[in-house]
């Protein structure tokens, strides 16, 4: 039970930042119709932005997270921009070769800025976990958890409680009735995409001093988001954050229990399993986004 208890914790702190990932995603098919290859190159692009202000720039710990989020905004806002927006209306063979080549360019202008070589990123936590019982936690895994939670209800809030979120779910379910309404389809596109790269750069800021920064963590997180999504359902936030949690300690349990040579493997096999038996996603549902 002490160990059960243990992994339970690790899979509840790593889900909050596979939600993220997976509601960045989420957002941006489900309004855009977009399968955004370049989110992952958006998480490493977030954990770079904290070694350079925190290691290079000296600049505050938790400022930085701030700051690494706003550019990761802006970045999904110019990608949107300059390669999105020539392409609305294109079939989806085109804009996803567009965004392959943007991921692979991405990926290729980070490893020639920062190397192949790893980098760490310092924090201003204690080195001494937090230890309640049989669990042990690292302060810095705390944080994230509480960050990304905040993070999730802020994205959940805007979605469903502001004018911007109201435009965006009515652009969701109909962009042709949306534009006749006054709603600038265009701009509500732009800043759909802005909002999902911010999220995934956010997940890259806060586990980027957790683990070592390099141009290739992307790989990964954008394979795990878009199982998120298999998981959660197409344009469903709240089944993309449910589907970062069951990812998570599907991870955790299988790596506990099985080998953590499988961890990653463990999550990819159960989402063939969902594939196979309800490919709509568990929590799919129809014409809506929140």
């Amino acid at each position: 039970m002490e160990q059960l208890a243990q992994h339970f914790v690790n899979a509840l702190i790593l889900g909050g930042t596979y939600a993220l990932l997976g509601i960045g995603l989420t957002m941006i098919f489900g309004i855009m119709g977009v399968v955004n290859f370049t989110h992952g190159e958006l998480y490493t692009f977030g954990a770079y932005m904290m070694f350079a202000f925190v290691m290079l720039l000296g600049l505050n710990f938790f400022a930085s997270i701030a700051v690494a989020i706003l550019l990761g905004v802006a970045l999904g806002a110019l990608i949107d921009f300059t390669l999105l927006r020539p392409l609305r209306g294109a079939d989806i063979d085109t804009t996803m070769l567009v965004m392959i080549g943007a991921w692979i360019a991405l990926q290729n202008a980070e490893q020639f800025v920062w190397s192949g070589i790893a980098k760490s990123v310092d924090t201003p936590f204690p080195s001494e976990p937090l230890v309640i019982g049989s669990v042990s936690v690292a302060w810095i895994r705390v944080f994230v958890f509480v960050a990304a939670i905040a993070l999730i209800a802020a994205t959940y809030l805007l979605i469903n409680r502001t004018k911007l979120g109201k435009a965006m779910r009515a652009t969701f379910q109909d962009p042709e009735t949306a534009a006749l309404m006054g709603i600038r389809v265009q701009r509500i596109y732009t800043t759909t995409f802005a909002l999902g790269s911010g999220l995934a750069a956010a997940a890259g800021a806060l586990l980027g001093p957790i683990f070592v920064v390099t141009p290739t963590m992307g790989d990964l997180a954008a394979l795990k988001a878009f199982a998120i999504v298999i998981l959660g359902g197409l344009g469903n936030i709240v089944g993309a954050t449910i589907g970062g949690f069951v990812l998570a300690f599907i991870e955790e349990l299988g790596a506990g229990y099985i080998s953590s040579g499988y961890r990653d493997a463990m999550g990819f096999l159960v989402i063939i399993v969902i594939l196979l038996l309800r490919p709509q996603g568990l929590f799919a549902q129809k014409e809506r986004v929140g």
